[in-house]
C-alpha cells in the first residue's frame, strides 16, 4: 500500500479551514498539521484563534502550541518542525490534512526555500543612492534577460533583480527560470484546496470572531506574556490588545483596528493564495455547512 497523498487546506483567516480539516480528516482517516505561524504557539489559544480541546479531540492535531512565546521561528522552522510530523503521519497510513493561512509557511514547506539570495541591507543601501537610469543600465549589463522582462521604472524590482545577480554571482534570469520550472513540477504532484468566501460574508466572520475573542480571554493572555519575540509580536491583535492593557486605547477602538487589521490581512493571504494554481478554488456560501462533498470531489481529480 502506498503513503497516503498530503492534503494541503488553504484559505483567509475565519475562513473555517479548522472545521473542513476536521470534516476531512473525519471522512479521510485523516490527521490535522497545523501550518499557521502563530497558531504554533502556547498559552495564546484565544489570540490566534486555535482549534479548541473539544474540535482537537475529535480527530488526531499536530503542531499546535508547540513553541512558547518567546521563541522566534521562520518558514523554514517550520518547514523542519513539519516534515517529520507528516512522515510520522503518512507511514501509519493516515492521510495528512495541513492547514492554515500562513502562504509563505506553505511554500517552504510544499516547494522547499527558493534559491534566491535574502536582501542584504548595507547593499541596497549602496543601491538606493543611483538614479533609476543607472539602475536600468546595471541591470541591462549584469543580467539582459531579466532586465528585458522587468519594469525598468520601478526602483524596487530593479534594486531586486541587480542584488540577486550581485550576491548569488548568477544571472537572476537564470536562477528564477530553473526555480518556475522545478515549482511547476512540484505543483503538478500537491493535492490542495483554497476556501473562498464572499467578502461581506468573511468581514462579518472576521467582526464576530474578534469580539469573541477579546470576550474569551485574549486580553488576559497578551497580559501576561512575559517576554514575547519578534515572531509573536507581528500577530494580528497582539499590539492593540497591548495598547488597550496600557490604556492609550479603549476597547471600542481595539475591536475596531484589531478588525481593519484582520480584513488587510485577510486580503493579502488571498492574493497569496489565487497565485498558487495548483489550489482548487472552493467556495463556501455563507451560513452553510462545511462543503465536504464538494471538497472531496475536488481532491478526487487529484
Amino acid at each position: 500500500m502506498t503513503s497516503p497523498q498530503t492534503i494541503y487546506l488553504c484559505g483567509p483567516t475565519a475562513s473555517g479551514k479548522s472545521s473542513l480539516a476536521i470534516a476531512l480528516a473525519q471522512e479521510l482517516g485523516g490527521e490535522v498539521v497545523n501550518a499557521d505561524a502563530f497558531q504554533l504557539y502556547r498559552g495564546l489559544e484565544t489570540l490566534t484563534a486555535a482549534p479548541s480541546s473539544e474540535e482537537q479531540a475529535a480527530v488526531p492535531h499536530h503542531l499546535y502550541g508547540v513553541l512558547d512565546p518567546d521563541e522566534t521561528c521562520d518558514a523554514m522552522r517550520f518547514r523542519e518542525l513539519a516534515l517529520p510530523v507528516i512522515a510520522e503521519i503518512t507511514s501509519r497510513k493516515a492521510v495528512p490534512i495541513v492547514t492554515g493561512g500562513s502562504g509563505l509557511y506553505l511554500k517552504f514547506l510544499t516547494h522547499g526555500p527558493s534559491p534566491l539570495p535574502t536582501g542584504d541591507h548595507a547593499y541596497r543601501e549602496t543601491l538606493a543612492a543611483l538614479s533609476l537610469e543607472d539602475l536600468a543600465s546595471r541591470l541591462q549589463s549584469l543580467d539582459p534577460v531579466e532586465a528585458s522582462r522587468t519594469d525598468l521604472q520601478n526602483r524596487r524590482y530593479l534594486t531586486r533583480a541587480i542584488e540577486i545577480c550581485e550576491l548569488s554571482g548568477q544571472r537572476c534570469s537564470e536562477l528564477r527560470d530553473r526555480w518556475e520550472s522545478i515549482t511547476k513540477d512540484v505543483s503538478a504532484s500537491l493535492s490542495g484546496i483554497f476556501i473562498q468566501r464572499e467578502r461581506p460574508d468573511l468581514h462579518r466572520r472576521i467582526n464576530l470572531r474578534t469580539t469573541r475573542m477579546l470576550d474569551a480571554g485574549a486580553v488576559d493572555e497578551v497580559r501576561h506574556l512575559a517576554d514575547p519575540s519578534s515572531t509573536f509580536e507581528k500577530a494580528i491583535g497582539f499590539r492593540e490588545i497591548t495598547a488597550l492593557n496600557e490604556g492609550r486605547i479603549n476597547r471600542s477602538e481595539c475591536i475596531d483596528r484589531i478588525r481593519a487589521a484582520t480584513r488587510q490581512y485577510a486580503k493579502r493571504q488571498e492574493t497569496w493564495f489565487r497565485r498558487e494554481a495548483w489550489l482548487h478554488p472552493l467556495i463556501w456560501a455563507p451560513d452553510t455547512p462545511a462543503p465536504i462533498e464538494r471538497a472531496l470531489e475536488w481532491l478526487a481529480q487529484d
